[in-house]
């Protein structure tokens, strides 16, 4: 994912959502509706996700240095992290929390403004249908073709993109949630509707904050490179004549665009230490022609030993990946 397309789809989301936020708690506050305060809330927690999500991007781009020698390339992951965090405890518990008490004890919409949420509830559909439609338009420039969109959420290693395609499409969710409970609420004079709405937004943004959390876990923990991607590298390797065997490989993801490939490589026993280290040169130079976010490579030169190596294993068997 390019930085500048991940950024535009950040930036839309948070104007959208710093415009809603204010416009949801007037009418919160004039028609004391729960659904509107739980959706204003929501609105607050995500303009909050898409400044950590710059903020990460940001921090990201700092240059490595001797107590991060492979950069800050993870920090991205970190902050990603810390949105399904936010998106768990600030929006869908107390969304839940809001539901109950309005429940408990509910609470009759201000007859003078009962249609001032339903008016921001629709304009608010109108905007977040724009981010969406933004966040859409910059992953299709990134997601394979015929890839599914539940395919590119899990399998996608910039965080930024699918954060945005789940947060907004949650927000759509959620405001037509909304719109039921509070439209309902009007129509027959129940509260009850209100504070089911409520429940229902609290539960879906729990929902999406855990399958966030699972997909930034696993890259924070470390996966390697796509099946795609490491059938790429091990062709590469292999297409050369100076290649004997592949003995083994490892990938691991430093960040969303820098790859780490470390490979042991059997080469002919008569070579030279000159010879030897022009055949690593053009194998690194194949793979990132053929994979170019593999920005880190290592490659080992050895003597394949039949009786002593083991069966060369291309499988990324000690890194996690998401495929």
């Amino acid at each position: 994912m390019s930085a500048s397309g991940g950024n535009k789809a950040i930036v839309a989301a948070f104007l959208a959502n710093l415009g809603i936020a204010l416009a949801k708690f007037v009418a919160w506050a004039l028609s004391g509706s729960a659904s509107m305060l739980a959706e204003a809330i929501h609105s607050v927690a995500d303009s909050g996700n898409q400044l950590l999500l710059m903020l990460g991007g940001r921090k990201a781009k700092r240059e490595a240095d001797r107590s991060h020698p492979f950069g800050y390339g993870r920090e991205r992951y970190v902050y990603a992290f810390v949105v399904s965090i936010i998106l768990f405890s600030v929006g869908g518990l107390f969304a839940i929390y809001e539901g109950i008490e309005k429940l408990r004890e509910p609470h009759a919409l201000d007859p003078n403004w009962w249609w001032l949420p339903i008016l921001v509830l629709v304009i608010a559909i109108g905007l977040e249908s724009f981010s969406l439609r933004t966040a859409v338009k910059e992953s299709n420039l990134v997601r394979e073709k015929g890839q599914s969109w539940v395919s590119f959420i899990r399998r996608a290693k910039a965080p930024e993109l699918p954060v945005v395609l789940l947060e907004d499409a949650g927000a759509l969710t959620g405001l037509a949630f909304a719109l039921l409970g509070v439209g309902l609420t009007v129509i027959t004079g129940n509260s009850v509707f209100d504070a089911i709405g409520t429940l229902m937004i609290g539960l879906l943004l729990v929902l999406i904050a855990i399958v966030l959390g699972v997909e930034t876990k696993s890259l924070l923990v470390g996966e390697g490179a796509t099946s795609a991607d490491h059938d790429k590298i091990v062709d590469a390797i292999n297409a050369g004549p100076e290649v004997e065997k592949l003995i083994h490989m490892k990938t691991l993801y430093l960040g969303p665009d820098e790859l780490l490939v470390a490979a042991k490589v059997a080469l002919t026993s008569d070579k030279t230490v000159r010879e030897a280290a022009d055949d690593i040169d053009a194998i690194e130079e194949r793979i990132r022609e053929a994979v170019p976010v593999a920005r880190v490579v290592y490659i080992e030169p050895d003597v394949y030993r039949p009786a002593i190596d083991p069966e060369p294993s291309t499988d990324v068997f000690v890194l996690k990946s998401s495929d």
